[in-house]
């Protein structure tokens, strides 16, 4: 009988954890370090992959990400050493996707055509914004004209390539919003990552909110009216909202994100990077050291970059799997939901659904279009006591 993770999926996440500056926003776990060893690093992460290969041997992997930090300043030959020791690892499905993560300056640009050559097969951009005084705000190094030269480099290489933007941002009002969604969609490829900004405590941006020095962001009627544009917009140009930040073209969505929104099992390597495993009926949360200098003294001297793994009980997986799950518009499974088996989820479902924010049919239990801009608050309500 398949475990439970199968109907979501295996995918490995590489972590590059280096940037050239660390935007205000940013609150992944990035750094600027003036000197890599790239053959140290590519070193480490192949003694992880043959540590975690060991333990899932045999399964199928769907997709690679290479995630950071910026992963377009990786030399293209430690993409290549890294893919070639994952293709010695594990079976590979006909479709792989092999996503790297890119900022668009000449720069990272110009390892496009290597990282082609090494395996990968989908960028993604982040581009954030078309618009000039916006990037310098957000702390970007590139301008609209880098971005567009890169982005063209990118295209010309790869059948699939994504691009992020960030709105809701200071001073945007709706109709700038709506041109500049327009342009970015006549560049699309197949897919777009749309994030409103979100004030993170702990990054340069959150200190100059608390001391009421940055100005000029949505209140809640313009956050909404911003959301309904983007909905609006995406789906004008057939590309649909299959997550809530994420729009695509039929069938072009992330694959290996949809293996954590349908919860698979995921191996996670690099600084800070988690992961989930099903072992032997027992489903594990697992995480790896965030300094990136920590991280790689520790796979060296003990041979596993990896903090204690925790078990995951059944409630923590039922949280997990309708967190991630209900991002989806497609929504989750109820016959791996088993709400009929927990009276307190099936009253709350219930009460969700009379009152429009749920809904559902014989096989699938998801968010309304009414609910989807609240889905934080849906999902609080469905998972209460």
């Amino acid at each position: 009988m398949p475990e439970d993770w199968q109907a979501g999926g295996f995918g490995l996440y590489i972590h590059w954890p280096f940037c050239q500056s660390k935007c205000p926003y940013c609150d992944f776990n990035s750094h600027v370090a003036a000197r890599i060893d790239q053959t140290r690093w590519t070193r480490a992460y192949i003694s992880e992959i043959d540590r975690i290969g060991a333990q899932t041997k045999g399964r199928t992997l769907r997709s690679v990400f290479f995630g950071g930090g910026t992963p377009s300043l990786m030399d293209p030959t430690t993409v290549d050493d890294i893919l070639t020791k994952v293709r010695a690892t594990w079976p590979m499905s006909n479709d792989i996707e092999v996503t790297l993560e890119a900022n668009p300056t000449s720069v990272d640009a110009g390892h496009f055509a290597g990282f082609k050559d090494a395996g990968v097969n989908r960028i993604s951009m982040g581009i954030q914004a078309l618009n000039d005084n916006d990037l310098k705000a957000l702390g970007r190094l590139h301008t609209v004209a880098e971005a567009r030269s890169a982005f063209e480099i990118a295209r010309g290489l790869f059948d699939r390539v994504s691009f992020d933007l960030i709105y809701a941002r200071q001073n945007q009002d709706v109709a700038a919003w709506r041109s500049e969604l327009n342009t970015a969609l006549s560049m699309a490829v197949d897919h777009l990552s749309l994030y409103q900004l979100t004030i993170e405590t702990g990054t340069a941006f959150g200190d100059r909110y608390a001391a009421g020095r940055l100005n000029g962001l949505p209140d809640e009627d313009r956050a909404a009216d911003l959301w309904d544009v983007t909905q609006d917009v995406c789906q004008t140009h057939g590309f649909s909202a299959y997550e809530v930040s994420n729009h695509a073209k039929q069938g072009q969505e992330s694959r290996h994100n949809l293996i954590y929104w349908r919860y698979g099992d995921y191996v996670g390597i690099g600084p800070g990077a988690h992961g989930r495993l099903t072992l032997d009926g027992q489903r594990w949360a697992t995480e790896a050291p965030k300094p990136p200098g920590e991280w790689l003294a520790q796979v060296e001297s003990t041979g596993a970059g990896e903090l204690p793994r925790e078990a995951l009980s059944a409630d923590d997986q039922l949280t997990e799997f309708l967190l991630m799950g209900l991002r989806l518009t497609e929504g989750v499974d109820l016959r791996r939901l088993g709400a009929a088996e927990n009276p307190d989820l099936a009253a709350n479902i219930a009460r969700l659904e009379d009152d429009g924010w749920l809904e559902q049919d014989d096989l699938r239990l998801r968010v309304s279009p009414k609910g989807r801009p609240l889905l934080n608050a849906v999902l609080r309500t469905l998972l209460s006591d």
